[in-house]
C-alpha cells in the first residue's frame, strides 16, 4: 500500500496544514457516536431523569477516544483492520460465529439509524415512516456511490459537512434554553436510580462505544495512510491520528452531552418525551418552531450520514472474517430490508432504537477485548505496542463495559 503522501511533501508546507489534511477518518467513525440511536438514548435519560446520567456520557465519551485511537493505531502499525487480523489468526468455526455476532451488531446500528432517519422525515415533512425508510436508504446508497466512484476523501469530506449539521441541530435549543450550570454539574457524580436507569445507562453506552466503529476505524486509517514501510512514519502518521480521533470524538461528546442537557432543562417533566417524536412536540413548544425544525434536520443529517457509516462497517467486517465481499449498493438493499419490516409493522420508533443500543452495548466485548489484546502485543505491533498505562485504561474501560451489562441482566432479571 503506498505511504501518505502528505507527510513526504515538501518542506515548505506548513506543518499545521500536513496535519490537517491528514484528518477525516476519526470523523467518520466519530458519526457513529452522534447517530439516532444516541438521540433516543440521551433525550430518553435526560426528559425522564434530569442530569442524573450526564456521568454516563463523560465516561463513555472518555472511553471512545481511548478505543478509536486504538483501532487506528492497529490499522496503521499492521497495515491490516481489525476483522482481517481476527479473520487470519481464528479457525474457521470461531471465525464464523465471530462474524455472526459482529453483523448482529452492524443490523442493530443500521436498523437504528434507517429508523432515525424515517422519524426525521416523518417528522418534517409528515411522510409516513415507512416512504421515509425508503428515502433514507436511496440516500445512503447515493452517500456509498460517492466512496465507491470518488474515493474515501471525497466521503469523508461529505460526513464532515454532515456532522457539522448534526451538531447545530441538537446543540441549537441548549443556546436558546441554557441548563442550570451547578445542576448540569450535579450529573458528574456517578449514581442510578433503579433498573429503569441502568437500562438507559447500558443504552447510551452502547450508542456512545459503538462495535461496528471500533471495527471499522483500523480500516478507514489503513485505507486513507495506507502502510508506511518507515517505522519512522508510521509514527509520525498515529501521532497526527491521536489530533484526529481527539478532536472527532470532542465533537460527538458535545453534541451527546448537549441533547442530554437540552432534554434535561427543556423537557423534565414533560408529557410524551420518552419517544423522539414526542421530545420534538416539546422542543418546538417551549423553544419555537425554529428550534423544532432545526432538530428535525439534525436527526434527519444524523440518519443519512450513520447508516451510510454503518453499512460501510459491515461490508469491512464480512470482507475481513468471511473473506468475502459484495458490492457496497448491494448490501445496503440487504440491509434495509430488517429496518423497513420494523416501520411497516408499526413498531414505536423510539423504543426500537433504545433495545438496538442495548444490544450494542452486548457487542462491544467483542470488539474491545481483542482490540486492547493485539494492540498490547509487541509481536504484533512493533515499537508501536500499548504503552502500560494505554493498556491499563484499556483493562479499565473493557470491565466498566462488562460489568455494566452484567448488572443490568441481573436487575432486569431479578425485576427490581
Amino acid at each position: 500500500m503506498p505511504v501518505s503522501p502528505v507527510l513526504t511533501g515538501p518542506r515548505s508546507r506548513p506543518r499545521v496544514l500536513s496535519r490537517l489534511l491528514l484528518l477525516g477518518p476519526a470523523f467518520v467513525a466519530a458519526i457513529a457516536y452522534v447517530d439516532p440511536g444516541n438521540v433516543a438514548a440521551n433525550l430518553t435519560a435526560g426528559a425522564q431523569y434530569g442530569f442524573l446520567l450526564v456521568w454516563v456520557l463523560v465516561m463513555a465519551n472518555a472511553m471512545a477516544v481511548l478505543v478509536q485511537y486504538q483501532s487506528a493505531k492497529l490499522g496503521l502499525a499492521t497495515g491490516m483492520s481489525l476483522p482481517e487480523i481476527l479473520g487470519k489468526r481464528l479457525p474457521a468455526g470461531r471465525r464464523r460465529a465471530y462474524w455472526l455476532q459482529a453483523e448482529a451488531v452492524a443490523g442493530a446500528t443500521d436498523m437504528a439509524e434507517v429508523i432515525g432517519g424515517a422519524v426525521a422525515l416523518n417528522l418534517l415533512f409528515g411522510l409516513p415512516l415507512l416512504a421515509g425508510g425508503v428515502i433514507v436508504g436511496a440516500a445512503s446508497m447515493l452517500l456509498l456511490a460517492v466512496q465507491s466512484m470518488r474515493g474515501q476523501r471525497s466521503f469523508e469530506n461529505i460526513i464532515i459537512v454532515l456532522l457539522a449539521v448534526i451538531a447545530g441541530g441538537f446543540m441549537t435549543g441548549l443556546f436558546v434554553n441554557p441548563p442550570d450550570p451547578g445542576e448540569a454539574l450535579s450529573g458528574l457524580i456517578p449514581g442510578f436510580d433503579g433498573t429503569a436507569t441502568v437500562l438507559l445507562a447500558a443504552s447510551m453506552l452502547g450508542a456512545t462505544v459503538m462495535p461496528h466503529a471500533i471495527y471499522l476505524h483500523s480500516a478507514l486509517a489503513r485505507d486513507r495512510h495506507g502502510y508506511a514501510a518507515d517505522p519512522e512514519q508510521r509514527q509520525r502518521l498515529i501521532r497526527a491520528t491521536r489530533w484526529d480521533v481527539v478532536g472527532a470524538l470532542l465533537v460527538a461528546g458535545a453534541v451527546n452531552i448537549a441533547m442530554l442537557l437540552l432534554a434535561a432543562s427543556s423537557l423534565r417533566g414533560t408529557e410524551g418525551t420518552d419517544t423522539i417524536a414526542g421530545a420534538h412536540a416539546a422542543i418546538t413548544d417551549a423553544l419555537g418552531p425554529v428550534v423544532g425544525v432545526v432538530f428535525g434536520i439534525g436527526l434527519l443529517a444524523s440518519g443519512l450520514a450513520s447508516t451510510s457509516v454503518g453499512c460501510y462497517a459491515g461490508a469491512t467486517i464480512m470482507g475481513g472474517l468471511l473473506h468475502v465481499r459484495i458490492p457496497l449498493l448491494l448490501r445496503r438493499f440487504i440491509t434495509l430490508i430488517p429496518a423497513l419490516i420494523i416501520l411497516g409493522a408499526g413498531i414505536e420508533p423510539t423504543w426500537a432504537l433504545v433495545l438496538s443500543q442495548v444490544l450494542l452495548s452486548f457487542g462491544i466485548p467483542f470488539a474491545l477485548i481483542p482490540l486492547i489484546r493485539l494492540t498490547g502485543n509487541r509481536e504484533i505491533m512493533g515499537i508501536h505496542v500499548d504503552s502500560i498505562p494505554l493498556r491499563v485504561a484499556g483493562i479499565v474501560s473493557a470491565v466498566l463495559i462488562v460489568g455494566l451489562n452484567c448488572v443490568l441482566i441481573v436487575l432486569t432479571v431479578s425485576g427490581q
